[in-house]
């Protein structure tokens, strides 16, 4: 019954977010609001700075609603498959929710396989990204857009997307990483 209420409300998540046409609220040229939060890799949880993962190079700051609703999971698995080409092109991955970074500690090592950091958006982080999901229905209170980010070395945004659908994000994103490089 529980996995039965979950499909429901991701399901209507999802129809929510595609009736509604998500867009990414920060414009290509932006400056990316930095934050500083917790986060977690391979379940350990650390302090997580914008800034100071932007000194290894580009960030792939990719927003999604919860940890552990098939879409959500289906994305960080995607993610992870292609975590080492992201690398490869010198780009950090990492995944946002505002979920509490208990709950994305597991889900680092379950659905993202240890390979990038996931991270609570706290509602700071929210509103400087303005990723909040709007909707009347008090389930999705606290959720946010799924929306991804390529953000370059020097804070600007250079790529942004928003879609339920999470299919693109991965692919796109790379593309993105892939034009920055030898700017």
């Amino acid at each position: 019954m529980k996995t039965r209420a979950l499909i429901v409300a991701a399901s209507a998540l999802a129809g929510l977010m595609i009736a509604g046409g998500a867009h990414a609220a920060l414009a290509v040229g932006a400056k990316a609001p930095d934050f500083e939060t917790r986060g977690a890799l391979a379940g350990k949880v650390f302090k997580l700075k914008l800034s100071q993962q932007l000194k290894k190079g580009p960030v792939v700051l990719y927003f999604f609603p919860a940890a552990f609703t098939p879409g959500c999971t289906a994305e960080a698995k995607e993610f992870a498959d292609m975590s080492d080409e992201f690398r490869k092109h010198g780009a950090t991955v990492i995944g946002m929710s505002a979920d509490p970074v208990d709950k994305l500690a597991q889900f680092s090592t379950e659905a993202c396989r240890s390979k990038f950091a996931v991270a609570s958006a706290g509602p700071g982080v929210v509103a400087g990204y303005d990723v909040a999901l709007k909707s009347e229905n008090p389930a999705f209170a606290g959720k946010t857009t799924r929306t991804s980010y390529v953000i370059s070395k020097t804070g600007n945004i250079v790529y942004a997307h928003s879609a339920m659908d999470y299919r693109d994000h991965v692919k796109n994103t790379l593309a993105a990483v892939k034009q920055l490089e030898g700017k």
